[in-house]
């Protein structure tokens, strides 16, 4: 019988190994047909579990299939084929190494059937995805925002296999399985606390804004698609019903668009609009309701297509002009009036614009909440989308291509493939938006289709979006935060500053612990420098008197007179030697004469 699963990180890793031994033009095609390869795989896949293997005792899954892992791996396929489409032009095959090992590590993540599996692709994530921000070399921020973005990994690795451990202790398995809501342990909050920091949930999401704007500009397209994704899959996978990632859904949908509305950066707004995107992702799964899950799963596909179109259009406004910053862009759709229509394309889809692909899954998880009575987590959930069209749909493409006159900045050629890659990027965008069965039909609740899960509640999970209700209801929200922004457009001009976040909270932590370490320390140094000065130098002093007394009148005393004492003996011996025959013979005979007498009185 035919294996009816191959593993796509399969693909990937061993592309991304084998890249440096072999010319750079080959790898170039290699990372496209990779994930065409990968999406074919996918189309193959039977559910079950596959790649399975035991070592060491430990019973390792490295292929659960089932419909939540399909609808990601879809868009994790489709989106890097667009990603590597974006970077074909890049020379450097340093990048296209750590986006292949970024996208398989994802991958691995997706279909892994135990936390051991888990936890190693999602360290190869953290690791692979740092050098995309560090092979940023032109911006000398980069390396500094790359340390920090693995070191908040590393501690949310930390929370992961602390937690991990400890249920293999008190559960006796390593089985990645979904977990009670109303029986959560501690290591049940450990391993989500892990799970959350790659979600980016407030207050664990400061690394996001202040690391994706400093990546290369083909990185945070891959940044963007992959990391709070799968953090995003793992949570539905293991903790659908947790109200407190309902609620920190929700404050996350709204703090980031407050954020994203007083940035500067385009690259930092949309940074900002990932947290609170995904903000609903997470309250979609935190409310537990089969409506609310498929939304939250629909909305992580649509997200990845149009945030990943996003920051192409930022990354295209930053290669050409060299800057991201709104206060030194403006006045350039008609220099660049295909990144314009592309990006746009992208903002009426986040903004949640009928007919573009944001309408058809945010607005299910906004109806699975209210349906599900969480009434105040839908108007937050609906407030955050006023937030979302104001600084996305209009502030940064009114500053970054009108706002002023034509601008004459000098302009670097955009490559075709950057183009190309938009330009299928708004095409997927619009067509699962009109056609939103091609989504509906990926996602795991679906009539004859077993639940993934026991905990999330099968209530009627049945969505129709395009009716007239969902569609005038959408046109009033986004007419009236349009002309909010027209009569206030004045007032929203944004300033050359960049806005401290929770990372202001993180300096003073980290101040606060240097202060607690090293003064004590410093103290204590004072203390024995005082202690070593007045008792311990004068110790040392008469022990260094003592050891030179010892050395000149035991030691040099007993060497030189045994020098000496040989030295005596052996100009005796020498006086002996006469050279006299007769003086030999009788010393012979007389030492004879004694040996017989000895020999005589003895026997």
């Amino acid at each position: 019988m035919l294996n009816s699963f191959f593993h796509p990180a399969a693909l990937f890793i061993p592309a991304a190994l084998l890249a440096p031994f072999i010319p750079r033009s080959i790898v170039r095609w290699i990372t496209l047909v990779v994930p065409v390869a990968a999406l074919a795989a996918v189309y193959s896949m039977d559910n079950g579990a596959h790649w399975e293997v035991s070592y060491l005792g430990l019973d390792l899954t490295f292929g659960r299939v089932d419909q939540l892992s399909i609808i990601f791996a879809h868009v994790f396929a489709i989106q890097s084929f667009l990603g590597f489409l974006f970077a074909f032009h890049l020379k450097s095959r340093l990048q296209h190494i750590a986006a292949l090992l970024y996208v398989g590590g994802a991958f691995g993540a997706v279909f892994a059937g135990d936390y051991l599996t888990l936890f190693i692709f999602w360290e190869l994530m953290s690791v692979a995805s740092t050098f995309l921000v560090l092979f940023n070399r032109q911006n000398k921020l980069a390396a500094g925002a790359a340390f920090r973005y693995f070191l908040f990994h590393t501690l949310g690795g930390l929370f992961l296999l602390g937690g991990l451990l400890l249920r293999s202790q008190a559960l006796g398995t390593f089985a990645f399985l979904p977990t009670d809501p109303a029986g959560l342990q501690l290591y049940d909050y450990l391993i989500m606390l892990g799970f959350c920091v790659n979600a980016a949930v407030v207050p664990l999401h400061a690394w996001l804004p202040d690391t994706y704007p400093e990546a290369t500009v083909t990185g945070a397209v891959f940044m963007s698609a992959f990391t709070t994704k799968t953090a995003v899959y793992v949570l539905a996978r293991g903790f659908a019903g947790a109200e407190v990632l309902a609620v920190m859904g929700t404050v996350m949908a709204v703090y980031g668009v407050f954020y994203a509305t007083i940035e500067n950066n385009a690259r930092r707004i949309l940074s900002y609009h990932i947290v609170s995107q995904v903000g609903y992702m997470v309250a979609g799964v935190g409310i537990g309701t089969a409506m609310t899950v498929n939304g939250a799963c629909a909305h992580a596909y649509a997200h990845i297509l149009y945030k990943g179109l996003l920051f192409m259009g930022a990354g295209c406004l930053l290669y050409a002009a060299g800057t991201a910053k709104l206060t030194e862009l403006g006045g350039l759709v008609r220099r660049l009036p295909l990144v314009f229509i592309f990006y746009m394309v992208a903002a009426l889809s986040i903004s949640g614009m009928p007919f573009f692909n944001g309408f058809v899954s945010k607005t299910m998880t906004i109806a699975g909440a209210a349906n599900a009575h969480h009434t105040w987590l839908a108007l937050g959930l609906e407030l955050a989308a006023v937030g979302t069209f104001l600084s996305v749909g209009l502030k940064l493409p009114y500053f970054a291509f009108y706002a002023k006159p034509e601008n004459k900045m000098p302009l670097k050629k955009i490559p075709a493939n950057m183009y190309i890659a938009m330009a299928l990027g708004s095409f997927l965008c619009i067509l699962t938006g009109l056609w939103p069965s091609l989504l509906y039909q990926l996602l795991p609740f679906q009539h004859g289709l077993e639940s993934y899960s026991p905990y999330v509640l099968m209530t009627s999970f049945d969505y129709t979006p395009y009716t007239l209700w969902h569609i005038l209801q959408a046109f009033m929200i986004l007419g009236f935060t349009g002309l909010g922004f027209y009569l206030m457009r004045k007032v929203v001009v944004p300033h050359a500053q960049r806005n401290l976040d929770f990372e202001y909270l993180y300096r003073i932590v980290g101040r606060a612990f240097m202060m607690v370490v090293t003064r004590p320390a410093a103290a204590i140094d004072a203390v024995w420098g005082e202690v070593y000065r007045t008792i311990g130098l004068a110790f040392l002093l008469i022990t260094a008197k003592l050891t030179s007394i010892f050395d000149r009148k035991g030691i040099d005393g007993v060497l030189d007179g045994s020098v000496y004492g040989v030295g005596r003996g052996g100009h005796a011996l020498a006086r002996t030697q006469t050279g006299k025959l007769q003086g030999y013979l009788a010393a012979a005979l007389i030492i004879g004469l004694l040996v017989f007498a000895a020999a005589w009185f003895t026997g």
